[in-house]
């Protein structure tokens, strides 16, 4: 497998712009990364609704300010050395952390399915099966893309030796594909909307269809975060797991995130790509339900070791916490 080198300018020039983190007892405010990709927009739609409250004296007066990254080498980094004490982060990533004895835990989903893989509008593969033999890039070995990958390969009697796996950052992918540097791409979405808008890719596979319960991007803490300022994290997963919900109501509360996360503040994207995302199909990815269940985690675990991207099994309860999900006060969302 080849591994590409990615984005590292990018992050070099993001990372003087972050503070230097200040006592967590103390902080009222807080960074919280994560990457351009619709599987965050819960993020986004998060900070602008909690300072929308605050803005009317509603709630303690925490404050969310997205981080933008490019990659998940530079967010695991800056989550790794405490730059940053909470991102959106590859759910098998952070229990490869914690068996590191990285001090983090899980506290929120960040919501479900909205992986595809695309092809070429004008190729001759029609199933999955005719891409054996053929140049498929995924994210990284560590992005539940590659376990949907794997999952499709294994349900029709394929394995990873009947293809060739190649890293590549998710912007490149559009570019590769049309280029014909590569045969098909699997990762999360906005890169399949990008090309299938465009008129030259198609998707093939897609979790909506594949993999319903499919989870990929986690909110994710520091622990020293949980330990010594709870009130902020709890109030950090009310507003996420109310940005799903919210979300999940129709096409206004969607539009409405399209308008937010397309700013410049955030992902700094086409709306109509991100639209595009919600519309085709409307469920194509879903953030209504943002549960917590051991049993999913189990199933990427096991996927994660037979993948080798994990060595050994993780305990639940060493990379979880699932204290502020089953405390959430209820947070109502108007934007």
């Amino acid at each position: 497998m080849q591994r590409r080198q990615v984005l590292a300018g990018a992050m070099a020039a993001a990372l003087p712009c972050l503070p230097a983190v200040s006592s967590a007892a103390a902080a009222k405010s807080i960074l919280v990364g994560g990457l351009p990709v619709t599987c965050n927009l819960t993020l986004p739609v998060a900070c602008v609704a909690k300072a929308a409250s605050n803005a009317k004296g509603g709630g303690p007066a925490f404050e969310f300010e997205y981080s933008k990254y490019s990659g998940w080498p530079e967010i695991k980094e800056s989550l790794m050395t405490g730059r940053i004490q909470a991102a959106y982060m590859l759910a098998p990533l952070v229990m490869d952390l914690t068996d590191k004895k990285i001090p983090l835990k899980i506290v929120s989903l960040g919501h479900r399915s909205g992986a595809v893989i695309m092809v070429r509008t004008d190729s001759a593969h029609k199933r999955f099966t005719d891409l054996k033999g053929k140049r498929i890039a995924i994210p990284s070995r560590f992005a539940v893309d590659f376990l949907f990958l794997r999952k499709m390969l294994a349900k029709e009697g394929m394995t990873p030796k009947d293809i060739e796996i190649i890293e590549m950052a998710p912007p490149d992918m559009p570019a590769a594909l049309y280029a014909k540097a590569v045969d098909a791409y699997c990762t999360g979405e906005p890169f399949g909307a990008a090309a299938q808008r465009a008129g030259y890719a198609r998707p093939l596979s897609m979790t909506r269809d594949e993999w319903r319960n499919y989870i990929c991007c986690v909110l994710t803490v520091r622990e020293e975060l949980i330990k010594d300022n709870r009130p902020l994290v709890q109030e950090l997963v009310n507003y996420v797991q109310a940005a799903g919900t919210w979300l999940d109501l129709g096409p206004a509360s969607r539009n409405k995130a399209v308008d937010i996360a397309a700013g410049r503040k955030f992902f700094n994207q086409d709306p109509n790509i991100i639209r595009f995302v919600m519309e085709n199909p409307a469920d194509r990815v879903t953030y209504g339900d943002l549960r917590m269940i051991k049993a999913e985690f189990d199933d990427l675990m096991k996927l994660s070791l037979e993948a080798g991207t994990i060595k050994r099994p993780v305990a639940y309860e060493s990379y979880v916490d699932e204290s502020f999900v089953k405390n959430i006060k209820p947070v109502t969302i108007t934007l």
